[in-house]
């Protein structure tokens, strides 16, 4: 709802950009928790330059919230571009699905080390970004 008590509409991609923003805002949370299983919490809250084992699936979360941080960017540049020039397809429905679907089990397969799904889920939003841009551009 507005302050003048109106409610908003989301478009379907706009709502998924922010289902994955809160994914992103999250995500760093089990890391932290195992950093502070590992090294307890005095050491977790100082800022020692000595470099702290991790679990090996602490490490891999770690990587794979770096690399949504990275692509969520041009997801953004895609939804944003479409809300403002009221693009709203069923491709870029589904395209911003797929970037969605992609993206929540990127790092829970990277974490969970199934071989090569985390590769697939990877390509499956980088695709999804690409067909979203290029519907955005009347190319599909």
């Amino acid at each position: 709802m507005t302050p003048s008590g109106d409610t908003v509409s989301l478009s379907i991609e706009l709502r998924y950009l922010i289902y994955v923003s809160l994914w992103l805002r999250v995500l760093w949370v089990p890391n932290v928790l195992a950093h502070i299983a590992t090294v307890g919490v005095v050491k977790a809250l100082g800022y020692s330059d000595e470099p702290m084992a991790m679990p090996l699936w602490a490490q891999r979360l770690k990587r794979a919230h770096y690399n949504l941080v990275e692509n969520i960017v041009p997801f953004a540049v895609a939804v944003g571009a479409g809300e403002v020039l009221d693009i709203h397809t069923e491709t870029t429905a589904t395209c911003a699905l797929v970037f969605l679907i992609a993206r929540f089990a990127h790092p829970l397969t990277q974490m969970l080390a199934i071989w090569g799904t985390r590769t697939l889920a990877f390509a499956a939003g980088w695709l999804a970004v690409v067909f979203y841009l290029m519907a955005l551009m009347g190319w599909v």
